[in-house]
């Protein structure tokens, strides 16, 4: 099966890409979640996240953000004892915060979808060259998220993001995934 450039042979991540990257997301906490995980990416590849994504999904509540939201510093400091996770104090620091600012908003789902009109929006990319890093909907998403007490949530994160939740379907005209989810 033809798929993305980026998806390497190793079955996790190739499983990754048929079943989940692209595919429109508007579960609250699977959102929230994937928020997340993609700003523990940042200057890390995805699927170094990806590895470790079922050891977050133990330690951090299941990504329940009230949970969350009340994760003590004494918490936070037994997480960066765990080597399954990314142990960098900035990024679990960001978890709570992002719990905190996520529990504010009306409805989270709604925002985040509003970024591209409440439908996903289908790109017609070829490859490597031309899907971007950042969007002006990514750069919007990122503002309004750093206004509302994010952090982590710069637009090249914003986009990624984007991408996996399948607000913007990405993949490439040469992979399976694009007819399927184009339709």
């Amino acid at each position: 099966m033809p798929r993305c450039f980026w998806c390497s042979d190793d079955p996790l991540y190739m499983a990754y890409h048929d079943e989940e990257w692209g595919v429109p997301l508007r579960d609250a906490r699977q959102l929230f979640e994937l928020l997340q995980l993609e700003g523990a990416q940042a200057g890390l590849s995805w699927f170094t996240v990806l590895k470790k994504r079922a050891r977050y999904r133990e330690v951090l509540h299941g990504f329940d953000p009230q949970r969350l939201a009340q994760l003590s510093d004494a918490e936070i400091e037994q997480l960066m004892q765990d080597s399954g996770i990314i142990r960098n104090r900035l990024k679990l620091k960001a978890v709570r915060q992002n719990a905190q600012a996520w529990l504010r908003l009306d409805d989270p789902v709604e925002l985040l979808w509003s970024f591209v009109g409440g439908q996903p929006k289908i790109n017609r990319f070829t490859g490597r060259g031309d899907v971007p890093a950042v969007t002006d909907e990514a750069e919007a998403m990122s503002k309004a998220l750093k206004k509302a007490g994010f952090t982590f949530v710069g637009p090249t994160i914003c986009y990624a993001f984007m991408q996996a939740a399948g607000m913007v379907m990405d993949h490439t005209l040469d992979c399976d995934r694009h007819a399927a989810l184009s339709r």
